[in-house]
């Protein structure tokens, strides 16, 4: 979209694929910063992933870009870390406050368990119960293939008049088969979650059980701006199927680096990093800040209603 050229050199992407196991992503990313000499590192489908690279990001100097890891942590992981993607916390708590004015005053959570999954359940609740409602039960689930249906056995028990969800992207439409098989949505249990569940990506595939689901992200292939229709239409043409936010964050990752570097002339290390700090722009999810102090994205989170 602009040229392979920034900062007066010419970009090179190398493209690695960590298969999502941390050690794999700490290995390929030393071979990057002390075989290919990059300016950069970016990616970071998952939290393990992003927290194994931050001592070398910290070590060589290499700015990092979280584009799709969430859990809050990960900037304080190392000072050469930016993050494009989103938080839990800020999917969580928007929730949350939408939940308590929308007459859902019992919920049971249920989450992955890992990092990501224990900032939403902690974070959700919290704002839950000082909202004055109530969370019955906290339920979580193990990374690794999981099996939903005891779980939705107790929460089918509990009653309560919503389930709260975080799943990892790509776990969502296995966990909705089961939701409706075991009934939930018939037993009147509202089903709201963080938006991986109904991911852009696999939403078409989850059949009319999803219809209904309320969730709180930062992006939506839907998102009703001039930017994101453009975004839309060029990815679609490009890949054949609609984008999502890991789409958007790596997008958006693309571009703080590139601005960056522009900005820098060309720049390594520090000046690199400090070129991409209170970067402001227009995403094709909203208006977004990398905050300068934090390193982390400051953004708009939506409320969206799968129809």
């Amino acid at each position: 979209q602009n040229g392979n050229k920034a900062g007066g050199k010419t970009v090179e992407v190398i493209v690695k694929d960590d298969a999502g196991i941390p050690d794999t992503t700490r290995r390929l990313a030393q071979e990057l910063v002390v075989n290919d000499k990059v300016v950069a590192l970016a990616g970071f489908g998952i939290t393990p992933s992003a927290l194994a690279t931050a001592p070398i990001a910290t070590q060589s100097k290499t700015p990092m870009v979280v584009m799709a890891a969430a859990t809050s942590a990960i900037t304080a992981a190392s000072p050469y870390v930016v993050r494009t993607s989103f938080t839990l916390p800020q999917a969580a708590v928007g929730l949350a406050e939408w939940a308590t004015k929308n007459k859902i005053g019992k919920v049971v959570t249920l989450v992955a368990d890992y990092g990501p999954g224990n900032d939403a359940e902690k974070y959700f609740a919290e704002r839950m119960t000082l909202n004055g409602g109530k969370v019955l039960d906290k339920l979580r689930t193990p990374l690794r293939s999981p099996d939903f249906a005891p779980v939705l056995q107790k929460v089918r028990d509990a009653a309560p008049d919503a389930l709260f969800v975080f799943l990892p992207s790509g776990q969502g439409a296995q966990f909705m088969k089961q939701f409706g098989e075991r009934g939930l949505d018939k037993a009147g249990i509202r089903l709201i979650a963080t938006g991986d569940v109904t991911d852009d990506d696999q939403l078409n595939d989850m059949g009319d059980v999803a219809l209904g689901v309320v969730s709180s992200h930062h992006y939506s292939a839907a998102h009703d701006s001039p930017a994101n229709k453009k975004f839309v239409a060029a990815f679609e043409a490009a890949n054949k199927f609609r984008p999502n936010f890991m789409a958007v964050g790596g997008y958006d990752g693309m571009r703080v680096i590139y601005n960056a570097l522009n900005a820098s002339k060309g720049a390594r290390g520090e000046a690199l990093l400090n070129a991409m700090k209170g970067q402001l722009f227009e995403s094709p999810r909203g208006p977004v800040l990398i905050d300068a102090q934090t390193r982390d994205i400051v953004q708009d989170i939506y409320i969206r209603k799968v129809e």
